[in-house]
C-alpha cells in the first residue's frame, strides 16, 4: 500500500490557488481511478482504491499547510506504513510552470507544507512530486508579501491550459512511480 498525498489548504476560497495544485492533482488521479474522498480520517479526506494494481490511500490533509506534518504522521501511523510507502505532490515556485520534478530525500526548498512533513516525521527520506507554479513576474516581486499573494493567488485564464496538462502528467508520474519505480519515474518525468 502506498500514501498519496496532495498538499493544498481547505476551503472553497483555497480551491483555485496555486498553492493548492496538490490538491488538484490528486483529484484528477482519484477521478481517473474512481477513487472517492468519502472518509475523513487523520485530519484529512480519504479515498482507498487501486492505482495500475496497487492499493492506494490518497489524502488531502485538513490542516492547511502550514500544518500538513501532523495529518501525515497520523497517516503513516493509521496504515502502518513507512516512509518508503508516502509520496507527496505540492507546488513549487522553483519550477517554471507545467515542470515536475520527481526527488527522494530532498530538502524542503522553504515550502512550508514540505517543512511541516519533514519536521513531523524527523526525515526528508521520502518522495516529492513537485508541480511548478513559478514564482511572480516582475522586477522586485520576490519580497514574501508578493510571493505570498501568487501562491494564494488563482491560476490565471491564460495559465489554465497548462495547469491541466501538468495535472494530467503528475498522474501519468503516479502511475509510473507504482508500476516503474523512482528511477524509471524519475528519468521519464524530470
Amino acid at each position: 500500500m502506498k500514501l498519496i498525498v496532495g498538499l493544498g489548504n481547505p476551503g472553497r476560497e483555497y480551491s483555485g490557488n496555486r498553492h493548492n495544485i496538490g490538491f488538484l492533482c490528486l483529484g484528477h488521479l482519484a477521478k481517473l481511478h474512481r477513487i472517492s474522498f468519502e472518509k475523513s480520517q487523520a485530519r484529512s479526506r480519504i479515498g482507498i482504491g487501486r492505482i495500475t494494481g496497487e492499493e492506494v490511500v490518497l489524502a488531502r490533509p485538513q490542516t492547511y499547510m502550514n500544518a500538513s506534518g501532523k495529518s501525515v504522521f497520523l497517516l503513516l501511523q493509521r496504515y502502518n506504513l513507512t516512509l518508503e510507502d508516502l509520496v507527496v505532490i505540492h507546488d513549487d515556485l522553483d519550477l517554471p510552470l507545467g515542470k515536475i520534478r520527481i526527488r527522494k530525500g530532498s530538502s524542503s526548498g522553504g515550502h512550508k507544507g514540505a517543512v511541516s512533513i519533514i519536521s513531523t516525521l524527523g526525515s526528508q527520506d521520502f518522495i516529492r512530486l513537485r508541480v511548478g507554479i513559478g514564482r511572480p513576474l516582475g522586477e522586485g516581486e520576490t519580497r514574501d508579501d508578493n510571493v505570498v499573494g501568487h501562491v494564494l493567488g488563482d491560476f490565471t485564464s491564460e495559465e489554465q491550459p497548462v495547469v491541466e496538462e501538468t495535472i494530467h502528467r503528475v498522474s501519468e508520474a503516479v502511475a509510473c512511480l507504482l508500476t516503474g519505480g523512482l528511477e524509471a519515474a524519475m528519468n521519464k518525468f524530470n
